[in-house]
């Protein structure tokens, strides 16, 4: 009985330390994203840029999950995103937006990230995009 109740208590203790290190991750997606603007340095879709229909345009993500869109300093849309860190993938959501918000609605995979830029792919309607985002930290 008494092996029984030690299995117990150090399954309910691993189970916990590895949600709060799963939690710990998670929050350290949000400090990235909501740690300063960013915006677009690369959107190419079927290996053809069309980074510049992005000029102008900078991205403030909240940690409570809206996002932003700046454009020349006027903030003209108001998106949702998602970060998860198990299928490593940013999710993002523009409302009823236009070209070139629209652009980005959709769930990224993403490829490589730092602090300071997130490099990430998605199939929309049948076509490859791939999008670079850089930071502008404060």
């Amino acid at each position: 009985m008494r092996q029984c109740l030690i299995v117990a208590f150090l399954s309910i203790a691993f189970l916990s330390c590895k949600k709060f290190v799963q939690q710990q991750e998670q929050n350290a997606i949000v400090q990235v994203m909501t740690n300063g603007v960013w915006w677009v340095g690369s959107y190419e879709l079927n290996d053809s840029s069309i980074t510049g229909i992005f000029n102008g345009y900078t991205f403030q993500f909240e940690s409570n999950g809206t996002v932003n869109a700046i454009d020349n300093g006027t903030t003209t849309a108001t998106g949702t995103w998602v970060g998860n860190l198990d299928s490593e993938t940013i999710m993002s959501n523009f409302i009823g937006a236009s070209s070139p918000l629209n652009m980005l609605n959709t769930t990224w995979k993403i490829e490589n990230t730092t602090d300071t830029s997130v490099l990430a792919n998605s199939m929309i309607a049948g076509d490859t995009a791939t999008l670079v985002l850089y930071n502008k930290k404060p």
